[in-house]
């Protein structure tokens, strides 16, 4: 599912991370724990996509994304990858469905089909009474269901998360945590998830500790 090898980053001078091997199966649940400054989000955002390693080798679905071209990884990233973040990014002038459907109009599914899509999912993740409403008018752990929503609206092969539930109180937070191991049960669903949270990260399937941009298990 997702292999990394040998990967190393620097931001000038400061090495962030300095050779790191992963191997994650389908439907795991991987957790990347470590201080701050570990290198848990840049090593998260390379695996994404969403930043480029110095070298090293990054394997998703046997596809090696490092001899991808931009439009080629652009599409790569929409069909099979999704992000949860800290902080839910919804569109406040849309409502819960409007934004889950985001993704899919991208990609230029047919409307109706999306539709039905969301609804299911919102269904599924047990807010069906809040299609209409805008981010404004949802709470933190209804806005962070939304955002699991948009993320699986393509069902793509990953989402990746970074601290997801660390802006949520305890209850939602043990909700979301809870809402992620359904997920991986129904649809084999595979997540890495950057976190503090050590309650989530010993009920993961994989615990990846980080020190000093380097792989310390």
């Amino acid at each position: 599912m997702i292999e990394v090898k040998n990967i190393t980053k620097s931001f000038g001078s400061l090495k962030v991370l300095k050779g790191v091997d992963i191997f994650i199966k389908k439907g795991e649940i991987a957790t990347i724990v470590g201080k701050s400054g570990a290198g848990k989000t840049t090593l998260l955002q390379i695996m994404g996509t969403l930043l480029k390693a110095d070298s090293g080798i990054i394997k998703i679905n046997n596809k090696n994304i490092n001899k991808l071209k931009t439009k080629e990884l652009s599409l790569f990233r929409n069909k099979n990858i999704a992000f949860v973040f800290q902080f839910h990014h919804l569109l406040k002038e849309f409502t819960a469905i409007e934004n889950v459907c985001i993704p899919a109009f991208i990609a230029n599914k047919p409307k109706k089909e999306t539709e039905e899509k969301a609804k299911e999912l919102l269904n599924f993740l047990k807010i069906s009474d809040r299609f209409n409403h805008k981010p404004n008018e949802l709470s933190g752990g209804e806005q962070q269901r939304v955002a699991v929503a948009r993320a699986l609206i393509n069902q793509p092969s990953i989402i990746f998360a970074d601290e997801p539930s660390g802006n949520l109180d305890t209850q939602n937070k043990e909700e979301l945590h809870n809402l992620f191991f359904e997920l991986r049960d129904k649809f084999k669903q595979t997540f890495v998830i950057v976190t503090h949270d050590i309650s989530l990260s010993k009920l993961s399937d994989k615990q990846i500790q980080m020190e000093d941009g380097k792989i310390n298990n």
